[in-house]
């Protein structure tokens, strides 16, 4: 015989109409009885009606996904990770690429609560967009998006922990001259653009190294043409330099590029350090050592917040998860010798 709400509610010894509400995702429901009710679906193994459920509940069962574009490729890594997620939960999902257009945003968060239930939004949020809501019935997750993004739920890596593993890294290989493509991922909006920030100098000065690295900007997107540009300034401006710190995985092959046209020795003259793990540092000649922001666990994280705000578990306050990073040793710093 197929189980039925009555079921569940037997077993979580609550009212039929209790199983709705944590089914529906109605607000002001008690953790605790949220839980009884949640461990009572999992051991029964019942699947509620989507379709009447969402009649009631006035829900589309959908979950949109913002970003800004999906030609960058840690961008799409990160989008497949949360799709890969999503699909793992039986919730659908529409990824809506919105190119930095303020209108296309805007018109993303009005969405909420007639095409998407909630929202995962990649990256900060552009300046006065309309967050009512975030926090309640129309709940909105902000991966990645920096310190300056306040009033949301956020789920972010340690960017100040993967500072202290790349300069301890550094110290360990005995490089002691970096330059920077591009500002560090623990950098702030009100700090210096052409320093490192205070969580690398201090991570510098820990390791008794220069804290006044050079910084050459990026005088276009983080893209691999970027890192190549940045990488001839380098060796021009800067021509004792042992090791460059790249904003990210696509300026570093840039860098790559020009190293290997140049006839520049990897890493014996010059090491190279990148920033998101993309699947390309794995195939470069040498391959490329990274910050792996962890795309999986960004994902999964992220899922469980919008999950517990559509089912009113969630504390009134904004939740901020910031969580761990690896550092992938690979040639570009440890040679082929390497361990």
């Amino acid at each position: 015989m197929a189980t039925t709400v009555r079921d569940v509610a037997a077993l979580a010894g609550v009212s039929v109409k209790t199983v709705s509400r944590v089914v529906n995702g109605e607000p002001h429901t008690r953790p605790e009885m949220v839980r009884r009710v949640m461990a009572a679906i999992e051991e029964l193994d019942w699947t509620p009606n989507t379709s009447a459920r969402t009649l009631r509940s006035r829900r589309t069962g959908l979950i949109g996904v913002g970003v800004a574009e999906l030609r960058r490729p840690y961008l799409a890594t990160l989008v497949q990770a949360l799709v890969t997620e999503a699909d793992r939960r039986g919730i659908p999902v529409a990824v809506e690429p919105h190119h930095g257009d303020p209108g296309r945003v805007g018109s993303l968060f009005d969405a909420r609560g007639r095409l998407f239930d909630g929202l995962v939004h990649i990256g900060p949020l552009a300046p006065g967009v309309a967050t009512e809501g975030a926090l309640t019935n129309r709940p909105v997750v902000v991966v990645q998006g920096g310190t300056e993004c306040a009033g949301v739920d956020q789920v972010r890596e340690d960017v100040d922990d993967a500072v202290a593993l790349i300069v301890r890294h550094l110290a360990v290989m005995g490089r002691r001259r970096p330059v920077l493509l591009g500002p560090d991922r623990a950098h702030r909006a009100d700090e210096d653009p052409g320093a490192p920030s205070a969580s690398m100098r201090s991570a510098l000065a820990l390791a008794r190294l220069d804290a006044d690295v050079p910084v050459v900007p990026l005088d276009r997107a983080a893209d691999r043409r970027a890192g190549a540009d940045a990488a001839v300034r380098a060796l021009a401006d800067h021509p004792d330099v042992d090791v460059l710190l790249c904003a990210n995985d696509e300026v570093a092959l840039g860098a790559l590029a020009v190293l290997s046209e140049r006839g520049v020795d990897v890493p014996g003259r010059v090491a190279l350090i990148g920033y998101d793990n993309l699947d390309d540092g794995q195939f470069t000649t040498p391959t490329l050592t990274t910050i792996d922001p962890g795309a999986g666990r960004l994902a999964r994280v992220a899922l469980e917040l919008l999950a517990d705000r559509l089912a009113g578990r969630a504390p009134q306050e904004p939740t901020v998860v910031t969580l761990p990073v690896d550092l992938v040793r690979r040639d570009s710093t440890l040679g082929q010798d390497g361990p």
